[in-house]
């Protein structure tokens, strides 16, 4: 039985953290997941999430994900998913999260100080 792989790019983009994932989000994975959102100081105020190479998100990233939205609207942040994949987009519809946190075609527009959500 093999594991699944959950890899992770960091950077900043104009004052906010951007996350590349690419893998699988499930129980194995997700602990990945949340501390990719956690910066060095312990903050992260402004997330963009790229979905584009994920190929699967189960309950886990759904907890992650309600947990990152929360932490950042409590600083006067925001959370915002680009790239979202139809596998990932129709968990995030069945659970209602793409109500929640603004989805993005892309990084850039995620980003973009118009794109206040």
């Amino acid at each position: 039985m093999s594991q699944a792989r959950l890899t992770v790019s960091q950077r900043t983009t104009a004052g906010v953290h951007v996350l590349d994932l690419a893998g699988e989000i499930d129980h194995t994975t997700a602990d990945t997941f949340r501390q990719a959102l956690t910066t060095d100081d312990g903050s992260a105020r402004y997330t963009v999430i790229d979905f584009r190479d994920v190929t699967f998100m189960d309950s886990s990233g759904i907890n992650v994900l309600v947990v990152a939205n929360n932490a950042a609207r409590e600083c006067g942040g925001w959370l915002r998913l680009a790239h979202v994949p139809p596998p990932v987009l129709q968990v995030l519809r069945i659970v209602g999260l793409d109500d929640v946190i603004p989805l993005y075609p892309t990084v850039d527009q995620a980003i973009a100080p118009d794109s206040a959500a």
